[in-house]
């Protein structure tokens, strides 16, 4: 089963990591779920698919009350991110859905209306947790067309979607990237065909290099740290991508 790990703890605020899953079916691609904590409110990140979401409601439940979660930020529409919602809304009905405006009509075949979703426009936009602060950052074609990352400022941590992904063999379970050369292989392919656009990356590049950043947390794969996170960076901006 999945379990959840603390990656950044100040005070009441929290980043929890919910991830890899041993047991799950080899047909179903593994994820990457994030829980942010302030102030006796939570907000989970691509809360993922729906066969995997017992496993998720469990991880998250043994480390606190899901009833805290009342927002779900989805990156992009894929349904390894977002095809659960129907049951964490079967859960509570009053969660807001935050996702790009472009996908606001389309996500809801999955579960839940218009009163569910915001739409978060293409510029991004603000996101308050508790009393956190964090922001949404565009990341569209990477490889949405409609694609959003998450930025806390006062964890310095990025959530990044499909963004850094690796797709790891199986037995591999660490957290955190810990031999980059060796970890960077298996994202290679993945990034080359699945990030559309080659000038889409390099503004995400120059954005993000602006922020400051501790940890770039993506959907699938391990965790960037320290020195990783300038590393995956420029290897990012030196890849060409959108190739068949």
């Amino acid at each position: 089963m999945k379990k959840a790990q603390i990656l950044f703890e100040q005070g009441d605020h929290r980043w929890l990591a919910i991830s890899r899953d041993p047991e799950r079916p080899n047909h179903l691609i593994d994820t990457n779920e994030y829980v942010i904590v302030n102030g006796g409110e939570a907000l989970i990140t691509d809360p993922g698919g729906l066969e995997v979401f017992p496993a998720v409601f469990s991880a998250v439940s043994s480390v606190l009350d899901p009833r805290l979660i009342r927002t779900i930020f989805s990156s992009h529409q894929d349904p390894d991110v977002i095809s659960s919602l129907a049951l964490w809304l079967e859960f509570n009905p009053e969660l807001k859905c935050h996702i790009s405006g472009l996908w606001a009509t389309f996500v809801p075949h999955f579960g839940g209306s218009s009163d569910t979703m915001v739409s978060i426009p293409d510029q991004g936009s603000e996101m308050i947790v508790g009393s956190a602060h964090l922001s949404t950052i565009p990341a569209h074609y990477l490889h949405s067309s409609g694609n959003f990352h998450l930025y806390d400022p006062l964890a310095k941590v990025l959530f990044s979607g499909d963004v850094g992904a690796a797709l790891l063999p199986e037995g591999n379970s660490d957290l955190f990237v810990t031999d980059f050369d060796r970890h960077i292989r298996f994202a290679e392919g993945f990034h080359k065909r699945w990030m559309g656009s080659n000038s889409a990356k390099r503004v995400w590049c120059e954005r993000v290099t602006s922020l400051k950043i501790d940890m770039i947390c993506p959907q699938h794969g391990s965790v960037y740290s320290g020195d990783d996170v300038e590393r995956f960076i420029n290897w990012f901006d030196e890849l060409q991508v959108g190739l068949f």
